[in-house]
């Protein structure tokens, strides 16, 4: 592996320079905390993307978009003297270490929940209870109160399903959410034929939300199970672009479904 031949201290420095009020990039000095918000869900769902087509070899790109996030907003709490990029680094530090007690021993933590765990459920257990600890010193007292508005609607969903399964309102079975979605489904088609239109969307909001319940009780992850879907589509699509022999528009769906059938024996 070559030497870099960059450092973390000279990316800190370059978002100096970018940001500086006399010669820096006019675009960078014009960036706010919330204007870089959507670049910043961009690049963490381009690393995503990139682990999730096995594209490893330009991985290292893409963490290093992201990291560019990070230092970004330090810049911003620098200027204010709010924060820094290392006091983010100490706080996160500080933070793992907590919530690691197995790996990084405190006397504290042991005297309140005990011995190292023996397995992986009780070191998650004991994760969770340190989090609830830390949000409850914010003055956070709800279960759900500081679960992010704008994170994507799956994710949000699992979230909220998955802190309120702590509190024991979750099924004995899978059997419960699968039945869920069936009686969401139902009042979908009731809506339907009613003609009522906000109705309609209400009913197919509450049947998403049913069936991320069935992911989050077999703890998997709605966003990346509907990510693989989605490629999926697009591969099978293209296939069928690809070998239609004449232009979408003049063929039957039957036509174009043949191909949907040929594409998925093809494996894609």
């Amino acid at each position: 592996m070559p030497t870099p031949t960059y450092t973390l201290d000279d990316l800190i420095y370059l978002m100096q320079r970018l940001r500086d009020p006399r010669d820096g990039c006019p675009w960078d000095l014009k960036q706010t905390y919330e204007t870089i918000v959507p670049s910043t869900i961009e690049e963490a769902y381009e690393v995503a993307d990139a682990i999730e087509r096995g594209d490893l070899d330009h991985l290292k790109e893409e963490l290093g978009d992201l990291l560019f996030q990070v230092i970004f907003y330090s810049q911003f709490g620098t200027e204010e003297k709010r924060f820094d990029f290392y006091q983010v680094v100490d706080t996160l530090v500080a933070k793992l270490v907590r919530r690691h007690p197995h790996v990084f021993p405190n006397e504290n933590l042991r005297e309140r929940y005990g011995d190292q765990p023996a397995d992986e459920a009780a070191i998650k257990q004991r994760w969770e209870d340190i989090k609830q600890e830390e949000r409850e010193a914010k003055g956070v007292r709800g279960t759900l109160d500081d679960i992010p508005l704008n994170l994507a609607a799956l994710s949000r969903a699992a979230k909220l399903q998955k802190r309120a399964a702590r509190t024991g309102f979750d099924w004995d079975d899978i059997k419960g959410p699968i039945a869920k979605v069936r009686e969401e489904l139902e009042e979908v088609e009731q809506a339907l034929a009613s003609g009522d239109m906000e109705a309609v969307e209400a009913e197919m909001g509450d049947l998403y939300f049913a069936a991320v319940n069935i992911s989050r009780y077999l703890k998997q992850d709605p966003e990346a199970s509907l990510r693989r879907a989605n490629r999926k589509f697009e591969s099978r699509f293209r296939y069928i672009e690809a070998n239609a022999p004449k232009p979408l528009e003049h063929m039957s769906l039957e036509e174009m479904d043949a191909l949907w059938d040929k594409a998925k024996q093809e494996g894609l």
